[in-house]
């Protein structure tokens, strides 16, 4: 491929990826999609341009998020002289269906790195570069939460309700987009706002752009940092320890996380027919990921029988307890493609000291960026609480 055309391929999907991302910020903003009207699928027309352009307030920091977190790595390598190509931007949205316009960007290693520090160096420096960008946005977006009138104007049906409209809007019986809150943000939540009535509900983070694109943010860097394969933290856990540990503590931590991630996939209260079909196609694909964590087809077979028992058992003590199962993909995608260990380099030089510090601030940054459920679809109840006079809910 001739390098004007690589350069060129680079940008445009770069350029989509501004476009997808600023529609699908405009749709979480106003709460519609853009292909969808009153009348169920069909050209919407309340996109204006003014709409349009609102749509930036997300798609500038989240995209300025991906290309830091990608460039930090990009120049590590070219620090080691490591052949490496400019990010892939990788532009997905759908009009139809909620989306966030991209689902990240790559950049490839072509040239090959020789020791521990280098595959520490690389891996580490995006998550850390991003993670500013992260912060910074969270941090302009909380010290700037707009008057509760904003939400009104979103949801015209809420302003009746006044500031506790959060007591009476969600009582009612339905399903909403809830946003997990990760320690970072409970952070800036109890520590940065002044006055606790403008901070955003649950339901309604993702109208608030800056704010969700921080949170998104900590969500890719999160799973980034997962000491896993050659995910960037995977990178950071072998340079911290070696193969050989590596070896042993990656499937270790893919286990707890494919057991969280299943937690009521498969429950007691299933009907005996559902459990019947449902169950042996579970395991099946516990078994197709764990085939490629050992070589040995009766291991894998006892280890998804092993997580799928666990997480039966747990459902019949804890029924009320539920896992995510959208992190199953992401365990899938692990398993099938990008691979639980890690190749070894020819240096096996340990990292020093200033590196070690560095590796346990990016477990720490793990841990305080990492959301349970992200975007969650939960179930409302309808409640009785004591309403004003003036207003009934329908």
């Amino acid at each position: 491929m001739k390098p004007t055309f690589k350069y060129l391929l680079h940008f445009v999907l770069f350029a989509i990826c501004v476009i997808t991302c600023t529609l699908a910020g405009s749709e979480w903003i106003y709460g519609r999609l853009f292909f969808v009207n009153e009348d169920g699928i069909g050209w919407s027309k309340w996109l204006t341009k003014e709409k349009f352009l609102q749509g930036f307030h997300f798609s500038i920091p989240f995209l300025l998020y991906l290309t830091v977190h990608e460039f930090g790595h990009y120049f590590t390598a070219l620090w080691y002289r490591v052949r490496v190509t400019l990010p892939y931007y990788i532009p997905l949205w759908f009009g139809i269906d909620m989306s966030i316009g991209t689902i990240g960007a790559f950049i490839r290693i072509k040239g090959n790195i020789h020791s521990r520090r280098q595959f520490f160096d690389i891996g580490i420096a995006g998550p850390l570069a991003g993670f500013v960008v992260c912060f910074a946005t969270l941090l302009y977006g909380y010290l700037t939460l707009p008057p509760i009138e904003y939400i009104f104007q979103i949801h015209p049906e809420y302003a009746k309700f006044g500031r506790d409209y959060a007591l009476y809007a969600y009582n009612q019986d339905g399903y909403t987009i809830a946003i997990g809150k990760s320690l970072l943000i409970l952070f800036f939540e109890n520590f940065v706002v002044s006055d606790k009535s403008l901070i955003p509900n649950q339901y309604e983070m993702m109208h608030y752009p800056y704010i969700f694109a921080g949170h998104l943010g900590l969500v890719f860097t999160a799973l980034n940092l997962f000491p896993i394969g050659q995910l960037d933290g995977g990178h950071i856990l072998y340079g911290l320890l070696g193969e050989k540990k590596h070896r042993i503590l990656a499937p270790v931590f893919f286990s707890l996380f494919l057991f969280f991630a299943g937690i009521g996939i498969i429950s007691p209260s299933y009907e005996t027919i559902d459990l019947l079909i449902y169950t042996p196609l579970y395991i099946g694909g516990l078994y197709l990921m764990f085939i490629r964590i050992t070589s040995q087809s009766q291991t894998a077979f006892l280890l998804s029988m092993s997580i799928f028992a666990g997480q039966y058992v747990f459902s019949f003590f804890f029924p009320t307890v539920q896992g995510y199962s959208s992190w199953l993909i992401f365990c899938f995608i692990i398993a099938r493609f990008l691979g639980v260990y890690h190749p070894a380099a020819a240096d096996d030089t340990p990292i020093d000291l200033k590196r070690k510090i560095l590796a346990y601030l990016a477990f720490f940054i793990l841990i305080i960026s990492f959301s349970f459920k992200p975007i969650d679809i939960v179930e409302l109840k309808k409640t009785t609480p004591l309403l004003p006079k003036s207003v009934a809910i329908q």
